[in-house]
């Protein structure tokens, strides 16, 4: 049985994304048609009032599938095991709890813009990234449920429309990085940035986490319509890149160009702010938004987030291609 919803668009404050309001419980059935509902509203919806997947974690598994056809099985993907649902290991633990302790990111300097508003815009935010980019073929969508949000005014998640950001672009811009390609890093590497300023340059990748070509300009599977394809300086590699056939390193041309498309790719009329209430449900597309997280104090306050996360549809260029992060082909049991 598919469960019935109604579609309100944009997202209240913002000039894209969707809110969806399902009729009945996810008990009751599936919706169908949500992927075509999220392609039409540039990459994001908010599902609320889904609490009852709290006590029915295999309720947000399901519901992930109506997006693609595999939802990653983190323990077949080099995932720390503390990050795993102890019985849904297709969910992915966000939290400073334990045993995660995952630290929120830091609080921005000044916490607010000269008119008293929350930084979204790059560089003043940091930590602007499309999930997975270091992976090739990098993941499609993702679905983030809040199970204990923290209090509102913080702890948000701030999402950019890469393809409104690709269209506003100027033209010379435009041709400056038609055919481009970026080079993304799994952060945390010797490749950093913090590390290629420290001169560690020479450090081996393993094979299993490589740094990974993208394009810059992504074109979508399914809209067909272009998107900027790229993150800022914690997810690409600053020792040959952030750019193929680029001048590297910190302070070469390529990162010049990376600090313009992400101030560009940030601007407030492209960035909508979720603040997040129990049982929120968002689900994002990869391949064509930027996300980053928002400080909070995690010294007081506790907080839980799910993901997972959707594979099947990556494009064209990317069909054929073996699993970049994985020593070979595994396939869960």
């Amino acid at each position: 049985m598919s469960v019935a919803f109604d579609v309100t668009k944009p997202l209240a404050g913002a000039s894209f994304g969707a809110t969806v309001r399902l009729a009945e419980s996810l008990s009751e059935g599936i919706p169908k048609g949500l992927p075509g509902v999220l392609a039409d509203a540039n990459g994001l919806m908010l599902i609320p009032g889904l609490q009852e997947i709290a006590d029915k974690p295999e309720l947000l598994v399901a519901l992930s599938r109506a997006f693609g056809s595999e939802v990653e099985d983190y323990r077949y993907t080099l995932t720390q095991r503390s990050s795993v649902h102890t019985t849904v290991p297709e969910i992915f633990l966000v939290s400073n709890m334990a045993p995660v302790n995952r630290k929120p990111p830091r609080r921005p300097d000044p916490p607010t813009t000269p008119d008293g508003r929350l930084p979204v815009q790059y560089p003043h935010r940091k930590g602007w990234h499309t999930d997975q980019s270091y992976r090739r073929p990098p993941p499609d969508i993702s679905l983030f449920y809040a199970v204990t949000p923290v209090a509102r005014d913080r702890g948000q998640t701030l999402f950019a429309d890469g393809t409104a950001a690709y269209a506003a672009l100027p033209a010379h811009l435009k041709a400056k990085v038609h055919g481009l390609q970026g080079l993304h890093c799994q952060p945390g590497t010797a490749r950093s940035r913090e590390g290629a300023l420290a001169g560690r340059t020479d450090i081996e990748q393993a094979p299993t986490a490589r740094s990974q070509p993208q394009p810059v300009v992504r074109i979508h599977p399914v809209t067909g319509r272009p998107a900027l394809y790229v993150c800022e300086w914690g997810q690409m590699d600053w020792v040959d890149g952030p750019f193929v056939g680029m001048e590297p390193g910190p302070r070469g041309e390529g990162a010049a160009l990376l600090d313009e498309l992400m101030a560009h790719y940030t601007r407030p009329e492209f960035v909508y702010a979720h603040e997040w209430t129990v049982g929120d449900l968002v689900v994002w597309d990869n391949r064509c938004l930027v996300h980053a997280a928002t400080w909070y104090d995690g010294d007081t306050e506790q907080r839980m987030m799910w993901r997972t996360t959707v594979r099947g549809n990556p494009g064209a260029i990317y069909e054929g291609e073996a699993r970049s992060w994985m020593p070979r082909e595994q396939v869960p049991a």
